[in-house]
């Protein structure tokens, strides 16, 4: 049997990519027990898919899991205030395991993408999706890695604050940005 090239390729990019991510894996998972032992309704392993599902969403190579954790911590306090929220992210977990054949947490990550796709439209996705952007992009230590310096309408807005501080860019000419009035 012959191997056409594209299948070679993508074949071997889906064996690196699984490579790499059960080493790093392997890291974190090491680490599970002890961020996970905070948790109050999640048991480790739904911690650990949930924090899978929400770096697949919102990828950010910068950020450590240190911020996704904070993710699942959300999720564990919404949980434990509401029943509903927790079986339906139990049962949100066990559907995505089902939906791999094993963990999903284990997957490479281009078949978590793959998997994530087949529940995008569901109620547990969107509970996921919804708390993962407001933990996320609320959260001042996020900003900080991006960059962004928080609001400047307490500091007169952008005209007087941060308009001008795209030190990356050459200084323009006087006839670009005329004094304000």
């Amino acid at each position: 049997m012959k191997i056409k090239r594209r299948e070679f390729l993508r074949k071997s990019a889906l064996m690196v990519a699984g490579v790499s991510a059960a080493a790093a894996g392997a890291s974190v998972a090491g680490l599970a027990a002890e961020w996970t032992a905070g948790l109050k309704t999640l048991d480790p392993h739904q911690a650990e898919t949930l924090l899978r599902m929400a770096r697949r969403i919102y990828p950010h190579d910068r950020l450590s899991d240190a911020y996704y954790i904070k993710v699942v911590e959300d999720l564990d306090a919404e949980a434990t205030a509401k029943p509903a929220t927790a079986r339906m992210l139990k049962a949100g977990v066990t559907n995505l395991d089902r939906i791999s054949g094993g963990k999903f947490a284990n997957d490479p990550m281009p078949i978590q993408i793959v998997e994530l796709k087949k529940i995008e439209r569901t109620p547990f996705f969107d509970k996921v999706r919804s708390t993962a952007l407001v933990s996320l992009y609320n959260n001042r230590d996020v900003w900080k890695e991006f960059g962004y310096q928080g609001a400047s309408y307490p500091f007169g807005g952008y005209l007087h604050h941060g308009f001008n501080d795209l030190k990356w860019l050459p200084d323009p000419p006087e006839s670009a940005s005329p004094k304000p009035a």
